[in-house]
């Protein structure tokens, strides 16, 4: 039950997150844009330059998240299976 407690707690720390991916484009000079897809199209956003390295560490917190989350319900299923009460 420890270990549940101590993911949720990271899972908790991760929330300030944003979901997609960080690319670059222009050959003159270096533009970025966060893409994502949402309901199957791509939607590409401007980051301004003094925001790539706060977009970057907030879509790492979201690949952290994601792996929080499967290892949490991984946990879970073992605690119901050992008919612990998660309530």
């Amino acid at each position: 039950m420890a270990h549940r407690t101590r993911l949720v707690e990271q899972v908790h720390d991760h929330m300030d997150f944003l979901v997609g991916t960080v690319s670059t484009k222009g050959f003159s000079f270096p533009a970025f844009n966060i893409t994502t897809k949402v309901e199957g199209k791509t939607h590409s956003r401007h980051i301004r330059k003094n925001l790539v390295p706060l977009v970057r560490r907030l879509t790492a917190r979201h690949r952290k998240l994601k792996l929080l989350l499967l290892e949490l319900a991984e946990v879970n299923w073992q605690l119901i299976n050992a008919e612990v009460d998660l309530r």
